[in-house]
């Protein structure tokens, strides 16, 4: 008798990883000489944020994901909002990579940022 998918057994969890978790970095140059460019940017701005990233700096948006699949579809996903006018540009890097960031806070050396809190995988 043919299994139903229900009956199926599940494939096995991948493990997290630092190499294979991901951040996503948007930054973008955008026109604003008129009041119809800065809605543009205003409206791509909170796009981003609704599609879960968090703002580093006024231009550079951060959101966490769990690998490369996840990355790809956010970058379909940021090309589905992206305004008429400017650059936009979209990197991604492991969590290892991430791990590695130094950042300043005028002079003075900041601590490495923490990651957001792991998600269970189903």
């Amino acid at each position: 008798m043919p299994r139903t998918k229900k009956n199926e057994p599940r494939p096995a969890k991948r493990a997290l990883s630092a190499y294979r978790l991901m951040w996503v970095l948007v930054m973008f140059d955008l026109p604003v000489d008129t009041p119809e460019e800065r809605k543009s940017a205003t409206d791509f701005r909170n796009d981003l944020l609704d599609l879960g990233f968090e703002r580093c700096q006024y231009s550079v948006y951060l959101r966490f994901v769990e690998g490369r699949e996840q990355a790809t579809t956010t970058t379909r996903r940021v090309e589905l909002v992206l305004p008429p006018g400017g650059k936009v540009y979209v990197l991604y890097f492991t969590d290892k990579q991430y791990a590695g960031i130094v950042r300043f806070d005028g002079r003075r050396r900041k601590r490495p940022p923490k990651n957001p809190e792991q998600y269970e995988l189903f």
